[in-house]
């Protein structure tokens, strides 16, 4: 594993950060650095860029025979940026090692996650032992909602038999997973005004209107009751999971486990939790702003929300909704607007070929049969792969503890290594797979 961590360790030095106080020659320097390897493979990559955006890294490892199928793996090299930097124990983009643990941005999300694919491709194709024809796909707006990748999946014409993405958890320290299905997301800006300006309030209190009173009552028709379960319109198309799931989620640490793990308080039953993280929508207000620590009528006020929607619910028609319940509960006066952007959720066929060829691998390079989970977050580019008909295995040997988005995130060794072992398995299996020209 020593090249593979070396190469993680170069990665990682560059602070990619695409959410804002990022250098645009940070994010083109990780493109080029994930297409060089390719090309040192003997492969062929370029740089694409759509709109303006980061540029895609869109590559072709050739297989070792002809008529083999072709896999696509897909990742990102954008990293959230670090935060207030005193919480971190070390720098952010300078990677350390510490206790089996590799500390960094981007170390577990999703650099270290996503490279085993990379690197393992690569090295097979410079060994001429390449089973299957591997298409590059690393963007670099993932957290940025991803819309140059999107669009060019959208617009791809050469598609392929099978995706793999490493962009997700373990079920727990030991078990590996085949994540199924990712919900989609109406994320959704609000903005109210009810007046020219801020007032005093103790002048004008209690005769006029107040832009956060406003903003609350319309928030107050979508927010989750005690039970933590949206209304029934925001859970319009949702399509329970088959029992062969259920009956996987069994495997999974009791959900109440789950919750003390991140020390949270739960709301609703904790038994629900894996069937109400990923079959079931969700509701969260993420922000709200308005007014000043002084004596005013606040004149506006700003919300973000976030509607997670599960498999099968139709992003356009969701945000439409959503947008008319907040609209219904404003009063007349108030000037509201309302933004969204929108991803789809994903579910792919547990009967499909590549999730049993999939699952064999996974076993075979971790030692324990994997659980078929689905996932309460989003990855807009699944659900465009999913869109197009392309069988998709999300997988990864992320952890809970690796604290991404987070101070001091970090990713085990044992799961760098685990991912370079399950990278060659899947490409040896999914060698199997027909091939469709």
């Amino acid at each position: 594993m020593t090249e593979l961590l070396d190469d993680l360790l170069d990665w990682l030095r560059i602070p990619s950060i695409s959410t804002g106080g990022g250098d645009p020659a940070d994010l083109q320097r990780a493109a080029e650095w994930a297409a060089t390897r390719v090309r040192g493979a003997g492969g062929t990559a370029e740089l694409v860029t759509i709109d303006g955006g980061n540029p895609l890294v869109v590559g072709d490892l050739p297989a070792s025979s002809p008529g083999a199928p072709t896999v696509l793996i897909y990742g990102h090299y954008d990293v959230q940026g670090p935060g207030d930097l005193s919480l971190w124990s070390s720098d952010p983009f300078v990677p350390e090692i510490r206790d089996g643990r590799l500390y960094a941005r981007g170390a577990s999300d999703d650099k270290g996650n996503f490279l085993p694919l990379l690197h393992v491709a690569c090295a097979l194709a410079r060994d001429g032992a390449l089973p299957v024809n591997v298409r590059v796909l690393v963007e670099g707006e993932e957290e940025a909602a991803s819309h140059a990748v999107a669009q060019w999946i959208r617009a791809d014409e050469r598609r392929a038999d099978c995706a793999i993405v490493f962009d997700s958890d373990m079920a727990d320290a030991d078990t590996p997973a085949v994540t199924l299905g990712l919900r989609g997301i109406v994320m959704t800006s609000v903005d109210v005004r009810v007046a020219p300006r801020d007032l005093h309030s103790g002048v004008y209190g209690g005769t006029v209107a107040n832009a956060l009173h406003v903003l609350h009552a319309m928030l107050a028709q979508v927010v989750p009751g005690a039970d933590g379960r949206v209304r029934a319109e925001l859970r319009e198309g949702i399509v329970p999971p088959d029992p062969a799931e259920l009956a996987s989620w069994e495997r999974l640490p009791p959900g109440a486990a789950e919750l003390a793990g991140v020390g949270a308080n739960p709301v609703g039953d904790p038994a629900d939790f894996y069937v109400r993280t990923g079959a079931d929508a969700s509701l969260d207000v993420n922000e709200i702003r308005g007014g000043e620590p002084r004596t005013l009528v606040p004149a506006t006020a700003h919300a973000t929300l976030s509607l997670r929607l599960a498999a099968r619910q139709d992003p356009d028609h969701m945000a439409e909704v959503l947008t008319g319940l907040l609209r219904a509960a404003a009063p007349p006066y108030a000037e509201v607007t309302i933004e969204t952007v929108r991803a789809a959720p994903a579910l792919f066929d547990a009967s499909h070929p590549s999730v049993a060829l999939a699952t064999q691998a996974l076993e075979r390079a971790v030692g324990v049969a994997p659980v078929l989970t689905r996932s309460g977050g989003s990855i807009p580019a699944v659900a465009e792969l999913g869109q197009r008909g392309i069988p998709t295995i999300v997988s990864g040997f992320a952890l809970s503890d690796d604290r991404i988005h987070s101070p001091d995130e970090s990713f085990r060794l044992t799961s760098l290594e685990r991912g370079e072992r399950a990278a060659r398995e899947l490409y040896v299996s999914l060698a199997a797979l027909p091939h469709h020209s």
